[in-house]
């Protein structure tokens, strides 16, 4: 199904459309009235080779928006406006194609379209995080000529990209069929009383990104979840092939992932787990009374758990580690990520730059993936899930049989 929302780019869906009928899909196209202002009825009709209607009250005995919801493989939204993709984050359904959106379980595409100052809006920048974090596939927007003199990002993608990036959804890799995945993720907690912690920013949301793309590209998941933001973990707690094992110091992962590892397949450490740990645990809080104003921690040193994972590791068993850096200079980062790697004796060490703005508790994320003898063999930069998408065809790629 096609959805098309009231938006100069429409005119662009018509040979959307057309390429998906041409692959040989049975398109339905849902407009909107205000999309019918640009491109009419008959048109939609001419190409989709189906009848087309905007209205809630047509068919009603077929009860029309569960049928198509219900029917629909993958639902497509080209263009997505700033209206349509606000009404889509809040669940609003006042007409055909919001009430179809709420029906369906098939996987949900949206190509955004609107100007420059529309996209980069906080309010459409909530939207698309909302939208992202329940698996909604972004395709652009591009950066190019907008309607009048205009020019900047809000350009909708190309019918040819938007067609390939669906057909990518549609028809799902199964290459990691048969493998047993263990993904640790969030943040350890290190307890200094029973109220205080050492701690660090992870939401988690790239570890659970890791899993619900291994799940999907057919794997049998296991989640070693730290602290991991309650709405970041939804999307795996949804996936019946992730099973997630919640743990909350360094030393309880520690314990966590050797037992999951005796029949994995594949290990990735995504979590961000703390190097120290206070040296004694206060049973009672540590209260402002009980000192001169100063308060002195003395801390002691985690297990190197991924360094443990890879010197035990069983033959085949592919290791993946995580290297979160600051720093402004890219070659003095991957130099430490190939040392790091090289150190820690495992396969694949994902690099991505981290600060105060990037990297933690945010929905995008930039990796490089430095493999055998610290080659470059990958790079990605979007979502979370994006970039998960990305480590994982470095593992594929990892474990294919040389020659």
């Amino acid at each position: 199904m096609v959805g098309v929302t009231g938006g100069i780019a429409a005119y662009k869906s018509v040979h959307l459309v057309r390429l998906l009928v041409l692959d040989g899909h049975d398109v339905h196209v849902v407009p909107t009235d205000a999309a019918l202002r640009f491109v009419g009825r008959p048109t939609w009709e001419a190409i989709s080779r189906n009848p087309v209607t905007t209205s809630l009250h047509d068919d009603v005995a077929q009860v029309r928006h569960v049928a198509l919801g219900q029917r629909a493989d993958l639902i497509i939204i080209a263009p997505a406006t700033a209206h349509t993709l606000a009404k889509m984050a809040t669940g609003l359904a006042d007409d055909l194609l919001g009430t179809t959106l709420l029906a369906t379980r098939a996987p949900v595409v949206v190509a955004p379209a609107m100007h420059t100052e529309m996209w980069e809006h906080p309010a459409t920048a909530h939207s698309m995080a909302v939208l992202r974090e329940r698996g909604v596939h972004v395709v652009g927007p591009g950066v190019g000529a907008l309607t009048g003199t205009d020019s900047g990002q809000g350009r909708m993608s190309e019918p040819d990209e938007i067609f390939a990036a669906a057909l990518a959804v549609a028809r799902p890799r199964t290459d990691l069929a048969g493998l047993r995945v263990v993904v640790s993720a969030g943040g350890t907690r290190e307890p200094l009383d029973p109220v205080r912690f050492l701690g660090n920013r992870s939401s988690g949301r790239q570890g659970v990104g890791l899993a619900v793309a291994a799940a999907a590209r057919g794997a049998d998941v296991s989640l070693v979840a730290a602290h991991v933001d309650a709405d970041a973990l939804a999307p795996a707690s949804a996936e019946p092939r992730i099973r997630i094992r919640r743990v909350g110091t360094a030393q309880e992962l520690q314990q966590a992932m050797v037992a999951e590892a005796r029949e994995a397949d594949v290990l990735v450490m995504a979590a961000a787990v703390a190097d120290y740990r206070p040296a004694q645990v206060s049973t009672a809080k540590l209260t402002k009374e009980d000192g001169d104003g100063t308060l002195t921690l003395q801390l002691v040193e985690n297990p190197d758990v991924v360094a443990g994972l890879a010197a035990d590791r069983r033959a085949g068993q592919t290791i993946v580690a995580f290297a979160a850096e600051t720093g402004s200079d890219a070659a003095e980062r991957l130099e430490r990520a190939r040392r790091k790697r090289e150190r820690k004796d495992v396969d694949l060490l994902v690099l991505n730059e981290v600060g105060w703005d990037r990297g933690f508790e945010s929905a995008e994320n930039a990796v490089v993936i430095v493999g055998a003898g610290g080659a470059v063999v990958g790079e990605a930069a979007g979502t979370k899930r994006q970039t998960a998408d990305a480590v994982w065809d470095a593992v594929v790629a990892a474990r294919r049989p040389s020659g």
